[in-house]
């Protein structure tokens, strides 16, 4: 990720805030990645001593979607069960900050992984399957959920189990 120097403080005032808020729960490492809806931290989970991935919702969507709609839907999400899901570990709003918890998955994003192979085998070419059986549970569900990113989905060789986070950012 290039990141300017202006945008650098940014992201450096961020983090600190971040961290802040958190003290006594998470230990926030450093930024994993962004989206158009969210930036996803590495942290250590301080209660079970594991490495988890903080997304934290970016403000403007925070304030349009509201602190307890976001609640709501992510109250929604911790009950599903699904191969291809990985579980929320945590949620809930930190001096203004909305913020979900999950395992945290170590590799590539499918993206660089598309960068670099250029084509995936069969098995990691069904991904999108895989996906779609995902939205279908969500659906189901009656959970709204923002439209997927390639940045936000791992590579099958990077996820155990080839569980893709249904998350995007």
């Amino acid at each position: 990720m290039m990141v300017h120097s202006a945008e650098r403080v940014a992201v450096t005032d961020q983090l600190t805030l971040l961290r802040v808020a958190l003290t006594g729960r998470y230990t926030v490492e450093r930024e994993l990645g962004r989206g158009g809806m969210a930036t996803v931290y590495l942290a250590q989970d301080l209660k079970h001593h594991r490495p988890v991935a903080i997304k934290i919702l970016r403000a403007e969507l925070a304030a349009a979607l509201g602190a307890e709609r976001f609640l709501r839907e992510i109250e929604i999400a911790a009950r599903l069960q699904h191969p291809h899901i990985l579980p929320l570990y945590d949620s809930g709003a930190a001096d203004g900050h909305l913020f979900y918890v999950m395992p945290y998955v170590e590799g590539e994003s499918l993206r660089d992984r598309l960068r670099r192979d250029k084509q995936l085998s069969v098995d990691e070419a069904i991904m999108p399957i895989l996906t779609a059986s995902c939205t279908a549970t969500l659906n189901r569900r009656t959970f709204s959920y923002p439209a997927g990113q390639p940045s936000s989905r791992t590579s099958a060789s990077r996820a155990p189990s080839a569980r893709p986070p249904m998350a995007s950012s």
